[in-house]
């Protein structure tokens, strides 16, 4: 763990995977945070070059995920900026020791995801806006998944009622049969 200005950057089990804790600063007004500042998180070896913001808005059980893109990986900024989600990064990097192995990051700090990872997120709130930055540009031809309840994996999922799924993430395989895996 180290601080760096305004945030503190916490390493994880899982190697590249940091958690992020933005200083907030707060009175009866409300709060503000700096939730992202280029040097810093060069200083803490955090060093990408976002090219691309997305954003969403999720009402509760929506599950979206696990993504990721095969030929052209991003890594990812990730955030919720609005409610409540459970999100998710699962590591797959064939000759990584963590393998197949996957983390959550704590409500209310960012999550920092390395490429070679599939990531998702399932909305706990009545709603949720999610953010992230991603290092490379969304590439729809390249994009790959697996499926949310992978056995193999194991993710425990909170209860967050009927689970809602885009008809593409019904179908993604699991991580033994897509063997759609980074070295």
């Amino acid at each position: 763990m180290k601080t760096i200005g305004n945030f503190t950057f916490i390493e994880t089990d899982i190697d590249g995977v940091v958690v992020i804790e933005p200083k907030r600063y707060g009175d009866e007004r409300g709060y503000f945070a700096e939730t992202y500042r280029e040097t810093d998180f060069f200083a803490a070896g955090l060093d990408y070059r976002f090219v691309q913001d997305n954003q969403s808005r999720s009402k509760r059980g929506v599950l979206r995920g696990l993504h990721f893109q095969k030929t052209f990986p991003q890594a990812k900024l990730v955030r919720c900026i609005e409610g409540e989600v459970f999100d998710v990064c699962v590591d797959l990097n064939k000759n990584s020791p963590t393998f197949g192995k996957w983390l959550s990051a704590e409500k209310g700090n960012q999550f920092m995801i390395p490429r070679g990872f599939a990531h998702g997120f399932l909305v706990l709130s009545e709603y949720a806006t999610f953010c992230y930055k991603c290092d490379e540009i969304y590439h729809p031809e390249d994009e790959g998944g697996i499926i949310w309840n992978d056995p193999g994996i194991g993710i425990e999922w909170p209860d967050a009622g009927k689970i809602l799924l885009s008809e593409k993430d019904k179908k993604h395989p699991t991580l033994r049969e897509t063997g759609a895996v980074f070295q």
